[in-house]
């Protein structure tokens, strides 16, 4: 005879349960987990335990390089993971065939533009990360000068979208010092959106888009939750619109 589904909507609940948990089971919220746990999302989806919100979004949220691997089709192009030397050897020689000097490394697993780095060449960046002073994995991107950062906050079919600037560094970052204010996207910014939502699994995300001088747009970063600083949004309307998809997602797999 077959046991109600259980619903686990904590951690330390989780933790407990986690060997008793059958097929079917739910766990609802984001888990805490150290870097070295994160097998566990693996394991916890091939014994059919349903997460809310998705494994694979909190993996990608927690990974700008896995990012890098799973969102390449939306990213500025030449944008890629770089997990030893060899990576950059090759990101060498097409970066040079393709007449890119300057470029952009983000570390894994800093956030708030604290882990983002501008080099000349990405001749500079393996004399350093050869050398031990950039830790791997971390990501490699052409840098894009003069563009248009913009925040997407989706919240099922909430939308808001804000720009980020800063006159005096090129971490848009409002932690920076950067400026925001409140702007439109476009229906084709829009569909990249839930493109990349749909790719990460994603009920919902916070986006940052970068949009270039000729107004193409590219996917900077994903995450299931950010700063709502510069939102219109407030946090207890936020975390009402959260809880609803959750509820949502919920019911469904309870039927």
């Amino acid at each position: 005879m077959s046991r109600e589904k259980l619903v686990i909507r904590d951690n330390s609940t989780l933790r407990a349960q986690y060997n008793a948990l059958q097929a079917g089971d739910i766990v609802i919220g984001r888990l805490r987990l150290r870097e070295t746990e994160e097998s566990l999302l693996a394991d916890l989806y091939e014994r059919g335990i349903h997460l809310i919100p998705s494994g694979l979004s909190q993996l990608v949220s927690r990974s700008k390089a896995f990012q890098a691997v799973l969102f390449a089709p939306y990213m500025l192009p030449l944008t890629r993971a770089i997990h030893a030397q060899h990576d950059l050897i090759e990101a060498i020689s097409d970066y040079q065939n393709n007449s890119i000097t300057r470029v952009i490394t983000k570390l894994d697993r800093s956030n708030a533009g604290m882990g983002v780095y501008l080099w000349q060449s990405v001749e500079e960046v393996f004399t350093h990360a050869s050398l031990g002073n950039i830790p791997f994995p971390f990501v490699l991107q052409p840098y894009e000068p003069d563009c248009l950062d913009i925040r997407a906050v989706i919240l099922g079919d909430y939308i808001e979208a804000y720009w980020r600037h800063n006159l005096h560094n090129f971490r848009n970052n409002l932690h920076h010092g950067g400026q925001s204010k409140q702007c439109q996207l476009s229906e084709e910014q829009i569909k990249l959106c839930r493109q990349v939502m749909k790719r990460g699994r994603f009920p919902y995300a916070h986006i940052d888009v970068l949009i270039t001088t000729t107004g193409k747009a590219y996917l900077a970063e994903i995450n299931l939750r950010g700063g709502i600083r510069g939102a219109l949004i407030s946090p207890e309307e936020y975390k009402v619109r959260m809880n609803a998809i959750h509820q949502e997602m919920l019911a469904k797999y309870m039927e």
